[in-house]
């Protein structure tokens, strides 16, 4: 039987006075009781990057975005929330799991794109569904799933691209992880099978090959299927969630849209609604998932007691654009029509850098957030776990979501002191990122991602020009040093030109010690020391050349 504390309860203690005025509702509306446990939705973007939402970007933003910047106005705005990891995967373990995705090795094998194998096993993992329904909430999911599952085979063999059993159920989705309803797609929607998959059954009949635009990914699909329905689907799930929900039960839905990652699809009714283009039309449709809900919520009564968070798995793809074809580096296009989907920041989805990790994260819940609130309290999206159980109510074993920190106390109060001070991020190469206050240490000399997706400096340029300071024979242990790591202050240098690592060897030391330790406890947080699922190294992917020569 598991040990579990009970997480502070003072949030929603101090919301169950009957009859009092929330703050932030409107004076001519009738008193709410506050029910002792909130409804929460949360909707996650994919491949949105920062400056694609006018309440960021400001000037550098040339999308129009109402919807998520009236919640801003209306909300909570974070100014330093981060993802876990530069790409969509490991972002959505950490969320799943308060854990870092890089303690964990994959669960079980499988095939490519939406045919890969569960990222995690889900019977010996605190999911933040589990979560939710040991509180007493009802449980849905609907959008993309990429966790991997586990899927019924013609041969018994490891699930691919001919040998899927679609007239089956899945084995494992994600019911098994919590959600009582779901909807899903297996992954991206430029990773096949396209084709959707209600509460572990595939919906309608998966006997056409299909791609679209972007990568032109051709393979199995539901005959009916087209991509630029996808995101009115989900909504529509959505709506249909939170319609079947009654008074005195709360409920917590994840939304995870598949846009605007590639295919740049937007639905017919978006097309040619923004003046930037087909990214910006498709941004809109986004967009337009924050009215959807608030929209479906009102009608049922529930929009002032109901927590909504909108956010996205990381920033902005550079090979993304108004060029349907993914082309590297088209990004730069959108840059010079004036539109800056990363930022203020430096690189994009893959990288190290800013505009990879930085994300949007509004928070909205007219009964207890004040309109028009800031805050730039250090969060990351692996503390969605801790903050959703203080305000439900729920449970978390100390052996559970060991890098997740609540953030709940700045929903009430958006300038109380973050209890978050560090974090630990990572590239899609697996290159380290740690923040330490503004101070931010990427385990690496180059961008972390491949040349392929657009980012600067590549890795190999990176890395040989680091080398020559050494004469090519530079140890592993001076791979922890300048010049083969990169330090920024990020209150003093945001768009991360200024490497700092050189000048402040005893800042860089005391960041790697800080990543050391984590690794060694299997956690970041306070509680007994737990075990990585697989052997954690700080450098795990030196380029080829690096490693040809150590062994030597």
């Amino acid at each position: 039987m598991r040990f579990s504390i009970l997480l502070p309860l003072l949030l929603v203690l101090s919301l169950t006075a009957a009859n009092a005025q929330p703050v932030g509702q409107d004076q001519d509306r009738p008193p709410v009781v506050i029910p002792s446990k909130p409804n929460i939705v949360f909707i996650l973007a994919d491949d949105l990057g920062i400056g694609d939402v006018n309440a960021y970007g400001g000037d550098r933003c040339l999308i129009e975005t109402p919807n998520i910047d009236k919640l801003a106005r209306n909300g909570l705005r974070f100014t330093d929330a981060h993802v876990s990891a530069s790409v969509c995967a490991p972002t959505r373990v950490a969320i799943m799991t308060g854990r870092y995705p890089w303690r964990n090795s994959k669960y079980r094998r499988g095939g490519a794109w939406g045919f890969t194998g569960l990222q995690f096993d889900p019977t010996q993992t605190f999911t933040i569904g589990d979560m939710f329904e040991n509180a007493g909430y009802k449980t849905g999911y609907v959008g993309k799933w990429h966790l991997g599952t586990e899927m019924t085979t013609v041969d018994g063999k490891v699930q691919g691209e001919t040998n899927v059993n679609y007239k089956k159920p899945l084995i494992t989705g994600a019911p098994q992880f919590g959600f009582e309803h779901s909807f899903i797609l297996p992954a991206s929607l430029d990773m096949y099978p396209y084709a959707f998959v209600r509460n572990n059954v595939w919906q309608g009949e998966v006997t056409a090959q299909k791609g679209w635009s972007a990568f032109n990914r051709i393979g199995p699909a539901e005959k009916d299927f087209e991509d630029h329905q996808v995101v009115e689907t989900f909504y529509q799930e959505a709506e249909n969630f939170i319609d079947r929900q009654v008074a005195n039960q709360p409920f917590f839905l994840f939304l995870a849209l598949t846009a605007p990652h590639t295919p740049t699809s937007p639905g017919e009714a978006w097309q040619g609604k923004s003046t930037l283009g087909v990214y910006g039309d498709f941004v809109m449709e986004v967009d337009h998932s924050v009215e959807r809900v608030l929209n479906a919520l009102k009608q049922k009564g529930l929009d002032e007691n109901t927590l909504v968070l909108f956010s996205s798995d990381h920033g902005p793809a550079s090979y993304a654009g108004n060029i349907l074809k993914a082309t590297p580096g088209q990004i730069h296009q959108l840059e010079a029509q004036g539109h800056h989907s990363n930022g203020p920041h430096r690189g994009y989805k893959f990288s190290v850098y800013e505009g990879g990790l930085h994300v949007p994260l509004v928070a909205h819940w007219p009964a207890i957030i004040k309109p028009g609130s800031e805050s730039n309290a250090l969060v990351g999206l692996n503390d969605l776990m801790a903050t959703f159980a203080e305000i439900a109510g729920g449970t978390i074993d100390p052996s559970d979501a060991p890098d997740s920190i609540s953030f709940a106390n700045q929903l009430r109060n958006p300038k109380s002191p973050a209890k978050r001070q560090t974090l630990i991020m990572q590239s899609a190469m697996e290159v380290y990122v740690v923040r330490d206050g503004p101070w931010k240490l990427c385990l690496g000399p180059g961008s972390g991602a491949k040349g392929i997706y657009g980012n600067r400096p590549i890795p190999e340029d990176a890395w040989k020009a680091a080398m020559e300071s050494f004469d090519g024979k530079a140890s592993r242990n001076a791979f922890l040093k300048a010049p083969f790591v990169q330090l920024f202050n990020l209150d003093k240098d945001p768009h991360e030109d200024h490497n700092l690592a050189a000048k402040n060897p005893a800042r860089v030391s005391k960041m790697v010690a800080l990543l050391q330790t984590d690794i060694q406890n299997g956690r970041s947080t306070p509680g007994p020391k737990l075990e990585n699922s697989k052997n954690v190294v700080i450098h795990q992917r030196l380029p080829d050349f690096i490693r040809a020569g150590m062994s030597k």
